[in-house]
């Protein structure tokens, strides 16, 4: 079998392209999902050390141009405390991650996205009045979350959809705080030696397929109905979930 890297066979990468495509467009839509599509399949194909830092680099790649669409609706004092927030979570998540057993982070992962996405079906919104210390711990939350396996979003989302947010103000400020927790973790991942020459080579081979799918879910997010496609990444986070259980192997 043809190789697109020496440890990685052109099957497994054209599964993790598949994987990149779809979670990209579910990033470019809503402005977060990613993770919760590509960590969980990708883990089971290369572990979960290799999995999060290597959407890491591919989002980060990608999405760091966002910053200017988003900047201007963006509520930019609560992304900055979410932040500060991120500054505290994202280093233990990236402890955990590089001291932790594979398979037993695949079952936490896989917990993780559980719950997560059982949050987000619910529909269930922080209902109280955001303030600063709620928002810290909000970003605390996520950036543990961000830091174990990227899946700093859905804390984020279930606490901004519960104020009066326009969804196009809470994208822009969901967008705007992961160009910080990007930031945070590449720094976290760095220095916890979870960034290897191979991941970033892939990285860079998957980001065509991730943007094309962020091009593909921004034009969705201006001409489709919201409540319809948010059903369809859920039913897409469902699907990795299920074909990504550490019982499969």
């Amino acid at each position: 079998m043809a190789a697109v890297l020496p440890e990685v066979s052109l099957t497994l990468f054209a599964l993790l392209a598949v994987t990149a495509f779809v979670a990209g467009m579910a990033r470019g839509f809503s402005g977060f999902g990613a993770a919760l599509i590509f960590v969980p399949f990708a883990s089971r194909l290369l572990g979960p050390q290799a999995a999060a830092p290597l959407l890491l680099l591919t989002d980060g790649f990608v999405a760091f141009p966002l910053i200017w669409s988003a900047w201007e609706k963006a509520r930019k004092k609560e992304v900055g405390l979410m932040a500060v927030g991120g500054l505290i979570g994202i280093p233990l998540g990236t402890y955990a991650l590089s001291a932790g057993d594979p398979a037993v982070l695949r079952w936490l992962i896989t917990i993780i996205v559980t719950l997560m996405l059982v949050l987000l079906v619910s529909g269930w919104r922080y209902a109280g009045k955001p303030h600063g210390g709620v928002t810290v711990g909000v970003g605390a939350m996520s950036g543990l979350f961000g830091g174990l396996a990227q899946l700093a979003g859905p804390p984020v989302v279930a606490y901004w959809l519960g104020g009066n947010h326009d969804h196009r103000e809470m994208r822009a400020s969901t967008i705007l705080y992961f160009v910080f927790s990007t930031l945070i973790a590449f720094v976290s991942y760095l220095v916890g030696k979870l960034l290897t020459l191979t991941i970033l080579k892939l990285a860079i081979l998957l980001v065509p397929f991730f943007a094309v799918g962020l091009w593909i879910g921004s034009r969705i997010f201006r001409l489709a109905s919201h409540e319809t496609f948010r059903k369809i990444c859920l039913g897409l986070i469902a699907l990795s979930l299920v074909l990504s259980l550490p019982v499969w192997g």
